[in-house]
């Protein structure tokens, strides 16, 4: 029993962090109900009423909770709780089966719910303990064969530990060959509902005013891997939503499917590159600066050369994208692009239009007003900070002409409206900038904490131009993270990792682990198992020639399994009664007188005395006397007497047929030996 309540205890610490507290509390209480019933048969278990009313009461509470009794979430806490309850009632072999069935299946779920590298440990080992206690309920319930110990007797816990493990270890080239050749389908047997857990990203809103402390996220948003030569620092803009909706205090993102892409002509190299996107609560698929099209086809290409999908992302995304850092514009700007991209509330930051409108009036183009602008910012008293003070609904005014200090969005959002007053197109983007070099994975790592935004202006002869104020106010910026630029902008522990050289290498070892598992194992596809097939030699595999490997994989795995298990000694290791009559056994045998595998002691001792009238006294006695001692009752001298049986074993001595005499076992006086 304490087995079966190990491996449902397991599959609940599998989902602790998952669950809803009181789930945990109401499975751990019934285990250790469960358990104290057992060990001091002091605390009676619940009948058959109470249990039928308690299993009511938590289906209602799962439904009330989750509003639902179906999805991951909610069946895996119905799943503990129902199994916790079979643990109550379980008294027979099958209802151990049950419980350790439940807990497989609790198993199941925590691997389609996370395919971390750091959970894969805890996942074999709760499938240890659950092989393992299916070995202990098997073996525990058999009876014993002649010459072995009883179950409970020779079957310990490290028996089945050990049973468990090397049955495990046989299955592995199966799963290998599984994993690896057996053909898989582009789509999926079952759509898992997303989970409530939410998960840091850019949105497509931003309201540089109401925010008064940037807090730096040390949580990855994506890994790029680039196979062409990467872009400068300066150059690494990712692009994620444009924001161009402006009220006066927040920058919003406007979908429009029905505005038509300016066609660019594309200037300088070409980069390509691979994205790992982390999971988010949002749409976007992040580029660099301006991809040359969709990389898939599910994947919107928007007007404003954005990356969205119509789901979230909810799980680890690769595609691979090509992308130019310089454009040009092959066309003019539309005039309903025109007006959507200098609008502005007519009531809000007056005195920033003024200023706009009287700046521009000194210059004679819009590049020079541009310059003007950045001039204003590098010049102007304006400072980098991630704690700015609040603002106010007229949010341009207050941090133009009062507070002057602020981040990125700040000076995007004061710099693009000042472009709008001057009858300039201009908006928003926000992504990320830069990125970490992992040496030992060969990639660039993206955080939460280098997302950023800046500006772009539509500049005759030249199209959408990109200007980050930012870079005027605080240079460093394009070269260097916030928790380079600014320390304390980072928690402790993200600046502790961050500024110590030997720890920062071992976590960029632990990412490269990582990405190697993510892009090797979570995310292995069927292209992943035709281009293995390609590496074996096949010219233009397909589903066949992968069915083909998958059979000829079985067929090695069966045959190596049955070699395997005909080198296996057939049971567990006898105990020390059970050596002792099987060493009894060889004596005889070697005598002439073999035991038949379906003969008992008793049998046997008779067989003896037909064939050896002159063993019928010594070895019949000793028959008998194993008898009593493996299937009689237990008594307090019964080590005693098994060692005594021991001994009387080890000095036997038996005479040829021919030469038969009685034999006691023990030397005659006066003679040295038979």
């Amino acid at each position: 029993m304490g087995w079966a309540a190990a491996a449902l205890g397991g599959g609940l610490l599998l989902h602790l962090d998952r669950v809803a507290p009181w789930v945990s509390l109401v499975a751990l209480a019934c285990i250790a109900w469960r358990m104290t019933a057992s060990m001091t048969r002091r605390a009676p278990l619940p009948g058959a009423v109470l249990r039928t009313l308690l299993a009511l009461l938590l289906v209602a509470a799962v439904l009330a909770r989750f509003q639902t009794l179906n999805g991951l979430t909610a069946g895996s806490a119905l799943l503990i709780l129902m199994g916790a309850v079979k643990l109550l009632e379980t008294k027979t072999r099958r209802d151990e089966f049950v419980v350790v069935g439940t807990s497989l299946f609790l198993l199941l779920a925590a691997c389609l719910d996370r395919q971390t590298m750091l959970r894969t440990p805890l996942y074999l080992a709760h499938g240890w303990v659950c092989c393992s206690t299916l070995a202990m309920i098997a073996y525990a319930s058999s009876s014993p064969a002649p010459g072995a110990a009883a179950g409970p007797i020779l079957f310990r816990g490290r028996d089945a530990l050990s049973l468990a493990a090397r049955s495990l270890l046989l299955a592995v080239p199966l799963a290998v060959v599984l994993f690896v050749f057996l053909p898989r389908m582009t789509g999926s047997l079952w759509a898992l509902p997303r989970s409530e857990e939410a998960v840091t990203g850019l949105g497509d809103t931003m309201s540089p005013g109401s925010i008064t402390r940037l807090t730096s996220s040390y949580e990855v948003a994506f890994r790029a891997h680039f196979t062409t030569h990467p872009p400068a620092p300066q150059e690494r803009y990712w692009r994620g939503p444009v924001l161009d909706d402006f009220d006066g205090f927040t920058w919003r993102h406007r979908a429009n499917i029905f505005a038509r892409r300016q066609p660019l002509l594309y200037l300088g190299p070409a980069y390509r590159y691979q994205i790992w996107l982390e999971p988010s609560s949002h749409r976007w698929w992040f580029a660099l600066d301006t991809p040359v099209e969709a990389p898939e086809a599910r994947v919107f290409f928007s007007a404003e050369y954005e990356l969205q999908t119509a789901e979230p992302v909810d799980e680890l995304t690769s595609y691979v994208a090509v992308s130019h850092t310089a454009t040009r514009a092959a066309e003019p700007l539309p005039l309903l692009a025109r007006r959507y991209d200098t609008a502005l509330p007519s009531d809000r930051n007056t005195r920033s239009v003024e200023l706009a409108r009287s700046m521009r009036a000194r210059v004679n183009t819009d590049r020079e007003f541009v310059h003007s602008v950045l001039e204003m910012f590098r010049t102007g008293g304006f400072a980098y900070s991630v704690t700015p003070p609040g603002l106010g609904e007229n949010s341009v005014d207050d941090f133009l002409f009062d507070t002057r200090v602020g981040f990125c969005g700040h000076y995007a959002s004061a710099f693009v409206a000042l472009m709008r007053a001057a009858a300039i197109p201009a908006r928003v983007v926000t992504g990320y900038l830069g990125g970490e070099w992992n040496p030992i994975g060969g990639y660039f790592i993206v955080r939460q904490s280098d997302a950023h935004s800046w500006a772009e202006v539509w500049l005759e002869g030249s199209g959408w131009t990109r200007v980050d104020p930012t870079a005027v106010v605080e240079p460093e910026r394009l070269r260097r993270g916030i928790l380079d630029l600014l320390p304390d902008a980072g928690t402790a522990p993200t600046r502790l990792l961050h500024t110590t050289p030997w720890l920062a290498a071992l976590w960029q070892r632990w990412d490269a682990a990582n990405a190697w598992w993510n892009a090797r194992i979570v995310r292995f596809n069927y292209e992943s198992q035709l281009g293995i097939l390609e590496r074996f030699g096949f010219d233009s595999p397909g589903a066949r020639e992968l069915c083909t490997a998958f059979a000829a994989g079985l067929l090695a795995w069966l045959a190596w399994v049955a070699l395997q298990l005909g080198r296996t000694p057939a049971g567990p290791r006898p105990d020390r009664l059970g050596r002792a009559y099987l060493r009894l056994c060889r004596k005889l045998a070697r005598a002439g007188l073999p035991r038949l595998p379906h003969q008992g002691p008793l049998a046997y001792a008779q067989v003896v005395a037909s064939g050896r009238p002159d063993l019928t006294d010594p070895i019949g006695g000793l028959l008998h006397r194993y008898a009593n001692l493996r299937y009689g009752r237990d008594e307090p001298m019964a080590p005693l007497r098994i060692a005594r049986f021991e001994r009387e074993v080890a000095r036997l001595r038996i005479r040829p047929a021919s030469r038969a005499a009685p034999s006691t076992g023990k030397p005659r006086p006066g003679r040295r030996g038979p």
